[in-house]
């Protein structure tokens, strides 16, 4: 089961997918994407760790994340990628401009294919006006396209407003 999670900031979309982490009943292994590049990210990075139950495996990939997931899916596990848009952040900014492409295309090729449970947090950033600049209109852009693309192949995809749910595709039970 593939399950998006989008919604803005601080809209509970976090908190949703641990929720549903739990009640999987399996073990979970927390994918994070977020690199800490200034003390406000640190501090970000902290309160997501300190609602995490302690059990739960931790894995920090802020790139290959194909990769990891390949790596960590099991019938048995549940795994939990936090977020999506901190990804595409890290490859949009990465020095080989082709990283993103490629990791998307290697992301988009694996998903379909993983055994277990998978929650993939992301923000939804094409809600309001558009961006002046050139790299913020092609996050946007690419933001877009990759949550349409993640969309067509999971089961369940979720919107998060004011810590609610509201289901697009598949069922929340």
């Amino acid at each position: 089961m593939r399950t998006l999670i989008l919604g803005g900031a601080r809209s509970g979309k976090s908190a949703l997918a641990e929720r549903l982490a739990i009640e999987s009943g399996r073990n979970v292994v927390y994918i994070a994407t977020a690199q800490a590049g200034d003390a406000e990210m640190a501090a970000r990075i902290a309160h997501h760790r300190e609602r995490r139950p302690g059990q739960w495996q931790c894995v920090e990939e802020p790139s290959h994340l194909a990769d990891a997931l390949r790596e960590h899916a099991r019938d048995d596990r549940c795994i939990l990628v936090d977020c999506l848009t901190l990804w595409l952040s890290n490859l949009l900014g990465d020095t080989d401009p082709s990283s993103f492409e490629r990791e998307r295309d290697r992301l988009l090729r694996v998903l379909p294919g993983l055994p277990g449970e998978l929650l993939m947090v992301s923000n939804e950033v094409g809600l309001g006006i558009v961006p002046m600049g050139e790299l913020t209109r092609r996050f946007v852009d690419e933001a877009g396209r990759l949550h349409q693309s993640i969309a067509a192949i999971s089961e369940r995809v979720v919107f998060v407003a004011a810590g609610l749910p509201l289901v697009l595709k598949g069922t929340l039970s």
